[in-house]
């Protein structure tokens, strides 16, 4: 009894002491490949009681490596940046180690769900995780709001959106506005006024300030779509009028004035006179919101 008390001690001094030690120098480069166990389960077996501490390693671990690839610090073999291997393995060992880990499944799905160069691209192992979450805590409304949100904005299928949200509905707990949700996001799916409205909603419900930064992320890019519409419209006047196209890669002027989107960049025209979203803007890439029904 005694050696299976210290061998707890020990691991979980170990795993203090890695943190620390992640937090105060960087991580020398290493095979990330080979760098951690695959099944959840048996990690479980391994911290002997310390499942919570090893699950806060490897959200640490998945942070950390989200942020690397993100900034293309740590770019794949043959300049491949912004590629996330290992993201969907660290958040699946997680949740496995702490099955109720709120933060781990909400946030990590949005990391896996945001498309390339921001995040992972891969909705359906966004939704995976998440449907994990909601086997441990079925009557998790906000989890099935979250696979709603998933259908709604990376994968354009409001009828499968639709249907989260009803079911969210229905939920102990859940707020009166998800029913009037499921029944605009069938009605009106994928138009910018729905769209603004769930944002909204999920902005107000929000049980942590990174998902709210989220949403107001997502209300911004909707500004901005609105913005490019009514430059489009300008842009294509004045070729029309000047009878040439526009040269490419300059920024969008009226009257002298750079017009900006909301985080302040600058827009640009393309070679074909499309007016888009500068690059180096923290909103790039816009999502590709079609507005009609999957």
């Amino acid at each position: 009894m005694l050696t299976v008390i210290a061998v707890g001690v020990l691991m979980a001094a170990a795993a203090r002491l890695q943190l620390l030690r992640e937090r105060t120098s960087p991580l020398p480069e290493r095979n990330e490949a080979t760098l951690y166990l695959t099944s959840g389960n048996a990690l479980r077996r391994m911290t002997i009681g310390y499942s919570a501490l090893a699950a806060d390693v490897y959200w640490i671990r998945a942070i950390q490596h989200f942020g690397d690839k993100r900034l293309g610090r740590a770019a794949a073999p043959g300049g491949a940046e912004r590629d996330f291997p290992l993201l969907y393995p660290l958040l699946d060992l997680t949740t496995t180690l702490d099955p109720r880990f709120n933060i781990a499944y909400r946030f990590g799905a949005i990391f896996l769900a945001e498309p390339v160069p921001g995040g992972a691209g891969r909705p359906d192992l966004a939704i995976a995780l998440l449907e994990k979450g909601l086997r441990e805590a079925p009557d998790k409304w906000e989890y099935v709001v979250d696979v709603g949100f998933v259908h709604y904005w990376w994968l354009h299928n409001y009828r499968e959106a639709a249907g989260w949200f009803d079911r969210a509905s229905h939920l102990p707990h859940a707020p009166s506005w998800l029913g009037a949700m499921a029944a605009t996001t069938l009605a009106q799916g994928g138009d910018r006024t729905s769209s603004r409205q769930m944002w909204q909603a999920l902005r107000e419900s929000a049980d942590n300030d990174w998902l709210r930064g989220s949403a107001e992320r997502a209300l911004m890019q909707l500004g901005a779509l609105d913005e490019i519409d009514e430059l489009q419209q300008i842009v294509d006047r004045a070729a029309k009028e000047d009878g040439a196209p526009p040269v490419g890669g300059r920024v969008v002027q009226i009257n002298g004035r750079v017009i900006v989107d909301p985080t302040g960049v600058p827009y640009e025209v393309d070679a074909e006179g499309r007016v888009h979203l500068g690059q180096k803007s923290s909103l790039f890439p816009l999502p590709d919101q079609p507005a009609h029904l999957s």
